[in-house]
């Protein structure tokens, strides 16, 4: 049976563990703002990628007709620099947390 003493002793190992833990996550999550402030072209540069690619796939699917498609395609070319601007404000905001749970949850095991 523990007694006092030792229930002390391992809640308080689980928690130093759990401190540590925590300042590790934490860790990662600012090497991961760091990472995405130095690498703003490449962020760039792969957002310009997803939405031509994007843009293409969906107009292609939604619009069969070869005129509108061209006219949409063109559309969606001028609307560019703006959604450039509004995703990597979104990305540089929530791409740190998105990627440090989704490390910790693979790092995790329940």
């Amino acid at each position: 049976m523990l007694t006092y003493q030792d229930k002390s002793v391992k809640i308080q190992k689980i928690s130093e563990e759990e401190r540590k833990k925590q300042e590790r996550m934490r860790d990662v999550f600012l090497l991961l703002e760091q990472l995405v402030e130095r690498e703003e072209v490449t962020l760039k540069l792969i957002i310009d990628s997803l939405y031509d690619v994007g843009s293409i796939n969906i107009v292609n699917k939604k619009f069969r007709n070869q005129p509108l498609n061209r006219f949409l395609k063109a559309i969606a070319r001028m609307s560019k620099p703006v959604l450039r601007i509004v995703a990597l404000r979104w990305i540089k905001k929530n791409l740190p947390t998105l990627v440090t749970n989704w490390l910790e949850g693979k790092v995790s095991f329940k």
